[in-house]
């Protein structure tokens, strides 16, 4: 049976991050003896080939999450330690699940390898950065994740059509994103809290440009590799993946006004609550969850 530990965060000191905030620890399995087609999304190649590139890059780059965050644990309040500990084990269990999932891809007849050796090429680059950097960069990503995951519960047509559990496998992950979406960005507050405001808008704005530039691009290169492993190559199939990210269903332009809140003042993650997607995801299991321990 499934084990879910839950944090609570309530009994800790006020922040930008909701006072009542419970991150929980759902120890769930997916993508394990299922039958899923090769194009296991609703039979769509474009869907199914954006999803597979972005749970390539999940075990290492959680990975690197993790280690990013843990270098500033040090002196963190009791409330920012709670949310860090949560993060690590959340982040822990998606690593292993998209494991899962992307042995499941391979055996569909993928090769995947290219894009976690364009991953891990990447983060060597990154080892003698100076590591508040990898937090900044870090914690881009995390918004990006957690505005993947809003547009994931909140529209339920990215995921129509979905074999097997793997539906529930993005929605688990999704409610887990919008759940910790703040630990990164408090981190960060932390690790910086003896910078200038203007010092930390500035390295903060140029890393997510940095980083929406290679996450559009490299994405995208991902996407058509994986189509052109199924023959699907050329401008119609170009304007198949623009279509999907840019209108229907849209997640680029959907993801637009959050992205621009990055570089407002006082933005934090947690200015908009989300928390009701997340009651959506567990109402909708129930029956899985155990009493939090």
């Amino acid at each position: 049976m499934n084990a879910h530990t839950s944090i609570d965060l309530a009994s800790t000191p006020k922040g930008p991050t909701p006072e009542d905030l419970e991150i929980t620890v759902r120890d769930e399995r997916f993508a394990r003896g299922i039958e899923a087609r090769r194009w296991w999304l609703g039979g769509d190649p474009v869907a199914t080939a954006w999803m597979n590139a972005l749970s390539a890059t999940f075990p290492r780059g959680e990975a690197f999450f993790i280690e990013s965050v843990k270098a500033f644990r040090d002196g963190a309040d009791p409330k920012l330690s709670a949310e860090i500990r949560a993060f690590v084990k959340q982040e822990i269990n998606h690593t292993r699940e998209h494991v899962a999932f992307n042995r499941m891809a391979a055996d569909a007849g993928y090769d995947i390898e290219a894009i976690d050796k364009r991953v891990e090429k990447l983060l060597a680059e990154l080892k003698d950065r100076p590591v508040v950097l990898n937090l900044a960069a870090t914690m881009a990503l995390e918004h990006f994740t957690a505005m993947l995951g809003h547009e994931l519960l909140k529209n339920p047509k990215y995921l129509e059509g979905a074999d097997g559990d793997l539906g529930d496998l993005w929605r688990w992950h999704s409610a887990e994103e919008i759940e910790h979406k703040g630990v990164a960005y408090d981190t960060w507050m932390h690790a910086t809290r003896d910078w200038s405001r203007w010092k930390r808008w500035k390295v903060k704005s140029l890393m997510m440009l940095l980083v929406t530039t290679r996450f559009i691009k490299h994405r995208s290169e991902d996407t058509m590799e994986l189509l052109a492993q199924d023959g699907l190559t050329g401008w119609k199939w170009r304007l198949a993946l623009a279509k999907y990210l840019l209108v229907s269903p849209g997640f680029l332009r959907r993801i637009l006004p959050g992205w621009v809140a990055y570089f407002l003042p006082g933005f934090h993650p947690w200015n908009e609550d989300d928390r009701e997607l997340i009651q959506l995801y567990e109402g909708d299991f129930e029956a899985a969850l155990m009493p939090a321990e």
